[in-house]
């Protein structure tokens, strides 16, 4: 045999396993998911499944409660912070109101003196 038909011979071989090994592993993977079919679809594990969603919905409650509980001390954080603010503010314009009166009493005190 020549070299050429050695290469060729070589190709086909190569060619043949990498077809075979494709079938077996397109078998196991039939086999595996009929298989798998079969086990999800069983008895326990719709019971493994309930029991999965009902831990899940039990948590999901307990998360909605702190967040309801979170969002009404931010509310309150906020109502508080809200009411600092307006006496701060009204601190603030009576002690302007307090500072104009003052400048104003000032003022009228030196007008009869430049007049006199």
């Amino acid at each position: 045999m020549n070299r050429r038909n050695l290469l060729l011979l070589e190709d086909r071989r190569q060619t043949m396993d990498w077809s075979w090994k494709f079938f077996r592993v397109l078998g196991a993977g039939a086999l595996l998911g009929s298989y798998g079919v079969r086990l999800l679809t069983s008895r326990d594990a719709k019971k493994v499944y309930t029991c999965g969603t009902a831990a899940v919905m039990r948590m999901r409650d307990e998360v909605l409660k702190d967040v309801s509980l979170i969002r009404e001390n931010c509310n309150d954080i906020a109502a508080d912070a809200k009411e600092i603010n307006e006496k701060r503010q009204a601190e603030l314009d009576a002690q302007q109101i307090e500072d104009a009166k003052a400048v104003l009493a000032a003022a009228e005190a030196d007008t009869p003196a430049a007049e006199a």
